[in-house]
């Protein structure tokens, strides 16, 4: 009787590990990449925002904020941490 309440856990267990390896560490190790990109965010690299503007980033302002050009003379303030993706890290990239 004690054996088969053990045997009731080991799909459970079995479930875990699967959603572990194929869900939770993917994302995990995504999330890192993307916030080593952020911090590595330096002028003249284009990026994207979360609501699809796209600009050139003109200056840092501190740890967590860049201004971004997205028109002549228009900069915006962009909090780094709030979906913001590096397009391309120079110029001849996006010339290919």
């Amino acid at each position: 009787m004690e054996g088969s309440g053990i045997g009731q856990f080991i799909p459970l267990i079995l479930i875990f590990v699967i959603f572990y390896f194929f869900l939770i560490r993917p994302q995990q190790k995504k999330v890192k990449e993307h916030k080593a990109m952020v911090e590595g965010l330096k002028r003249g690299d284009k990026v994207v925002t979360s609501g699809g503007i796209t600009g050139t980033i003109t200056r840092v302002i501190d740890n967590d904020k860049v201004e971004v050009e997205i028109a002549e003379n228009v900069t915006v303030e962009v909090v780094r941490g709030t979906g913001i993706q590096s397009l391309a890290n120079n110029t001849q990239e996006i010339k290919k």
